[in-house]
């Protein structure tokens, strides 16, 4: 068999499932090579959370990994030099992979590995920017340049969706270097094919005083001005209707600020972050699901993909990566103006009659049966098996 070797900087929730489900297909032999070599421990401390965050969902389970000595003065995947590992191209280089998929450039390492492998071996690329957060100007002038010159050594990236192509072919990559592997999570997991999760939420909207005729708006995700929660707080004071409901999950540097604001809002709730292994109980507690981000750095919003797989209607800001591929505005839920408190006011007051969001959280489930792990799959067995180009670029 064909061998492939994966890099990457932790065990990710959304990464891990597929990487057992690639190895188990017996088409490829994998290995994952973790880079951030700390992160053997489990938990790692998210800054955007403001805790550590241990999940509880197995990810080390079915395929082949190494933990990669990093040497970095100050380790983590949230700066360039934070992943430093001397040791990474011999290792890689020593298991004799076919190709390697590398997720990433902006770590020390990540890019001296691509630019080792250049030419060597394929080399795959897996990252999910955008050009929504661009600005014009010198800055991106120069961005642009340097960015060329990165996927210069680039032979196929899998590219996540329809704002991420547009990312890899204003950075020099040509068609036929583009392959889609959709961004997904495990569908599986968050479908409720006996309605004991519906069960289950049920009971937890009684507890926290929910009538059965509410209609809660949910939101789950880290409370930081990135995903502008805020304006949950802003649009509940334009609703007079006392049917409407916001729930905020999560916590975050912005925790504090936005329970002193919402002190006296009676249609205002907060739960605090929860894990894994709860999110499909979490979503069915909501009627619809708000991402309102305002970036910059949403790339995608995978927070979309589960709520969806829960069957649940689905709001986000044009700032969010995935939105434009994920939802049909009408259909299963509406996309609006990043900030604009009034449009989201007014789609939010046309889709609030019960039958219609049923209806909406239905063809949500239906969407996203297309974005999925067998996908994936699918995309890099056809790179090694279906013709799709994986000779080595000029």
């Amino acid at each position: 068999m064909k061998r492939l070797a994966i890099i990457t900087t932790h065990p990710i929730q959304y990464n891990a499932p597929w990487f057992e489900l690639l190895a188990q297909s017996k088409r490829l032999t994998v290995k994952v090579f973790y880079t951030w070599g700390q992160s053997i421990k489990g938990g790692n401390f998210d800054a955007g959370f403001g805790k550590v965050i241990q999940w509880d969902i197995p990810l080390l389970k079915g395929y082949d990994y190494t933990f990669v000595e990093n040497t970095s003065a100050s380790p983590g995947s949230h700066h360039f030099k934070g992943i430093v590992n001397p040791g990474l191209n011999k290792e890689v280089a020593t298991w004799q992979p076919d190709a390697i998929l590398i997720f990433g450039w902006s770590f020390q390492s990540h890019l001296n590995c691509i630019r080792y492998f250049h030419k060597k071996v394929p080399v795959l690329f897996r990252g999910d920017s955008t050009l929504l957060d661009e600005k014009s100007g010198i800055k991106r002038a120069v961005r642009r340049i340097f960015l060329k010159w990165v996927y210069r050594h680039i032979d196929i990236a899998l590219y996540a969706g329809t704002n991420n192509k547009v990312y890899f072919t204003t950075h020099g990559l040509r068609d036929q270097q583009l392959v889609f592997a959709p961004h997904a999570i495990d569908n599986n997991r968050f479908a409720d094919p006996h309605g004991e999760l519906a069960r289950q939420a049920k009971a937890w909207r009684t507890k926290l005083g929910y009538c059965e005729d509410d209609i809660v708006v949910l939101f789950a995700g880290k409370l930081e001005p990135k995903k502008n929660p805020e304006i949950l707080l802003e649009l509940a004071k334009k609703i007079t209707n006392n049917k409407i409901k916001f729930l905020l999950v999560g916590n975050g540097e912005m925790e504090q600020q936005l329970k002193e604001k919402a002190a006296n809002m009676r249609s205002v709730k907060f739960l605090d972050f929860q894990n894994q292994s709860v999110m499909p109980v979490v979503y069915r507690l909501g009627n619809i699901f708000i991402l309102p981000s305002s970036g910059p750095g949403e790339t995608w919003g995978l927070a979309l993909n589960e709520a969806m797989a829960c069957g649940i209607p689905v709001i986000a800001s044009d700032k969010v990566g995935g939105a434009i591929d994920l939802i049909k505005p009408g259909v299963n839920g509406f996309i609006f103006k990043t900030g604009n408190v009034q449009e989201l006011y007014s789609q939010l007051s046309g889709s609030i009659d019960p039958l219609k969001l049923i209806a909406m959280g239905n063809q949500s489930k239906e969407i996203i049966r297309l974005w999925s792990f067998e996908h994936i799959l699918h995309a890099i067995h056809a790179i090694f098996y279906s013709g799709v180009r994986v000779e080595m670029t000029d």
